[in-house]
């Protein structure tokens, strides 16, 4: 069964980093393009990036643009998130998913597998 598993996420300043990994297992990461998602509360679950499978073309939110970098390691299986220069309103769960047919990567609803998500919290 795939699993998608989130971790790094935490506490941290406003300015501050932090670096988000998504390990995966019984599917091989590279043959799928990886999302980033994230939900604050009260809020709908919100787009922050991609990275395209094969080529590893990445694609970011506005919100996001300039301060967060996904990148993907095929020997480890894994994507991360980057995030720098975070802000108060980047607090939220994030999400990593994967989509195997490699479109709509800024829509939810196009991925196939979902990460149990990890909570990032930036205080002002």
């Amino acid at each position: 069964q795939v699993q998608l598993v989130e971790s790094g996420g935490g506490l941290v300043q406003s300015g501050g980093s932090l670096r988000l990994s998504c390990l995966a297992s019984d599917v091989t990461l590279n043959n799928y393009a990886m999302g980033w998602f994230r939900q604050a509360p009260g809020k709908e679950r919100e787009f922050v990036g991609s990275i395209s499978r094969y080529i590893g073309s990445t694609f970011y939110s506005n919100s996001v643009k300039g301060r967060f970098t996904i990148s993907r390691d095929n020997a480890k299986n894994t994507v991360s998130l980057q995030m720098s220069s975070l802000k108060p309103e980047d607090t939220a769960v994030y999400y990593c998913a994967a989509n195997g047919r490699g479109i709509g990567l800024s829509n939810a609803d196009a991925y196939d597998y979902w990460g149990q998500g990890t909570q990032v919290t930036v205080s002002s």
